[in-house]
């Protein structure tokens, strides 16, 4: 059963929080910090960003550290005396003591420390009163379900069996569950071991940038056709040759800092991702800056037009611009020859003639700094990555 709710859901949560950590070799996962903030904290951090009006740890395993680090947070805690037999006794714990009136619960163990505020948003604006939600990734359901209130008591008289997992697959017998197609990787990512955390420190740094899969994923979820992803793949290719150029002679100067060739790469991806639409630059950026990607929004609202002042070093931004303006669809072309196609098309009209003419110079003038800069003609750096020379205005 599914309905329109007539406004936003009054959402709760519950935090898993009562487990050993055995796994984890001396740290405990609740309490070890991540990216300037306990794990904890970046439950409840995610949750009160997502809008959820209570939510509730459950603590077993050191509880009472559990329960001074919830207090710190303003959190409330409900201690879970059966903890040892598996994290369904917490789950149970923590959804008997929710108070009322609540349309929906998130449930969230603390060890899902890195979902993106941006997914459970999307997760809750996409719920119509369905008796289980999932984000998805590539297929895949991640955390945090979302339970309607009433699946609650059916969870909690559940016998048991396979847990959590168990219980909503009995639910779903009865009802589909909503998936939410994502593009965060993060959901399905767990903090178990040492190598875990280590890789979760990595990932805590780069939270604001989509990674290639996520940015995949993006396009998937955006409906971008198979000439437009061509497209995108080609400029991603030209402008991480551009940038491991650059990067190269700016390792030997050491006069500025490496360009971040992963969020450049993602950038390319992503910067035609609304193609086809008035102000595909803009509505771009803006759908980058809803999902998360603030730093890869600011690349793509600019791919169309720019200049950058000679004393200003060169960054993404100019990398990915000029990078497209070297693909034409999935075909690498010389930049003059681009422009030349359009004055073709539309230079009869003389505001368009001058238009197109400024953009081409811009592009030229950023085409002889990159030049300049990594030390190569453009069509040698592309030749050194393994790409064909771009095609000229004789071809």
């Amino acid at each position: 059963m599914t309905t329109v709710l007539p406004q936003a859901p009054r959402v709760a949560a519950v935090i898993l929080a009562a487990g050993l950590s055995s796994r984890m070799e001396g740290g405990f996962k609740p309490l070890m910090p991540l990216g300037g903030a306990t794990v904890l904290e970046r439950a409840a951090v995610l949750l009160h960003q997502c809008g959820a009006e209570h939510a509730l740890v459950v603590a077993g395993n050191r509880a009472c550290e559990v329960n001074a680090e919830a207090q710190r947070l303003g959190l409330a805690c409900v201690e879970n005396p059966d903890f040892l037999e598996g994290m369904f006794s917490s789950v149970r714990a923590g959804l008997a003591a929710l108070p009322g009136g609540f349309d929906a619960v998130l449930v969230l163990p603390v060890d899902i420390p890195l979902v993106r505020p941006a997914t459970v948003r999307l997760l809750l604006a996409s719920w119509r009163g369905q008796a289980v939600a999932y984000p998805t990734f590539a297929g895949e359901r991640g955390h945090p379900p979302l339970l309607a209130a009433r699946t609650v008591p059916s969870v909690l008289a559940w016998d048991g069996n396979r847990g959590l997992r168990g219980a909503l697959e009995a639910v779903e017998m009865l009802e589909p569950a909503l998936e939410t197609p994502c593009a965060d990787a993060n959901i399905l990512f767990d903090l178990d071991t040492p190598e875990d955390y280590r890789e979760a420190a990595l990932r805590a740094a780069r939270l604001s940038r989509p990674g290639t899969a996520e940015a995949l994923a993006l396009l998937a979820l955006h409906g971008v056709p198979e000439r437009g992803l061509a497209h995108a793949r080609a400029v991603a290719r030209v402008a991480v040759a551009l940038a491991d150029a650059l990067n190269a002679r700016r390792v030997l100067s050491g006069a500025l800092p490496p360009l971040d060739t992963e969020l450049i790469e993602s950038a390319a991806l992503l910067h035609d991702i609304a193609k086809g639409r008035p102000g595909h630059e803009a509505l771009g950026g803006r759908i980058l800056d809803a999902a998360g990607f603030p730093e890869a929004a600011r690349i793509v609202e600019a791919h169309r037009d720019l200049s950058l002042p000679e004393e200003a070093p060169l960054t993404g931004r100019e990398v990915v611009y000029l990078a497209d303006k070297l693909a034409r669809g999935a075909q690498l072309v010389e930049v003059s020859r681009r422009f030349q196609e359009k004055l073709d098309r539309f230079g009869a009209d003389p505001e368009a003639f001058r238009a197109i003419s400024g953009r081409r110079d811009r592009a030229l003038s950023m085409l002889a700094r990159v030049e300049r800069e990594a030390g190569w003609p453009v069509a040698e750096i592309l030749r050194r990555a393994g790409l064909p020379a771009p095609v000229g205005g004789g071809a």
